[in-house]
């Protein structure tokens, strides 16, 4: 994994850097998500990995699949990514981008699952605290999990913040463990 993130990283950084340095992180945002979106898929990942094709035809087709929504400059990226054989990596780039953007901006993406639906009043609540606690932009995202018995779990980039009662009881255990 951590191979995969350090041979996307120069991609990343590269159409980051062109990116702001022209205004448009949401144009290449957009861009880089249909990308990953459309090589995720069973064909597109067959397309990629057929080592008969030549790089030109795997990158003129995934150009061709995610359609007139690619202007010249995220054609001429997939062209590269083709020719270096980095098309299966379209995302990690696009996570890494999304990272950098996020940093750039002061946001911060925060996933919070919880056993039971979240009311709006609660996850402002998380927000608040969150925002507090970052001191950044927070866009919450709130999930259900139905194996957690109780409380929520926090992933905000690479911190998670274990409240489940699951968690609690882990720890319990561990303290009691120890000593």
């Amino acid at each position: 994994m951590a191979e995969i993130a350090t041979i996307a990283r120069p991609y990343a950084n590269a159409v980051f850097a062109l990116a702001k340095q022209r205004d448009e992180l949401p144009k290449w945002s957009r861009t880089l998500g249909l990308l990953s979106a459309a090589v995720s898929t069973d064909q597109v990942q067959a397309l990629v990995n057929a080592p008969t094709l030549s790089t030109e035809v795997k990158a003129h087709q995934l150009v061709k699949v995610a359609g007139e929504e690619l202007d010249l400059g995220s054609r001429r990226f997939v062209h590269v990514l083709a020719e270096n054989g980095r098309l299966d990596l379209l995302g990690e780039i696009a996570s890494q981008f999304e990272a950098l953007k996020a940093n750039a901006e002061r946001t911060l993406d925060v996933e919070i699952a919880a056993a039971v639906e979240l009311s709006a009043g609660q996850q402002a609540a998380f927000a608040r605290a969150l925002r507090q606690r970052f001191d950044q932009e927070v866009q919450v995202e709130a999930v259900v999990d139905a194996k957690l018995i109780g409380g929520a779990v926090v992933r905000a980039g690479d911190t998670v913040i274990d409240g489940s009662v699951r968690g609690r009881l882990v720890r319990l255990v561990d303290a009691l463990q120890r000593g």
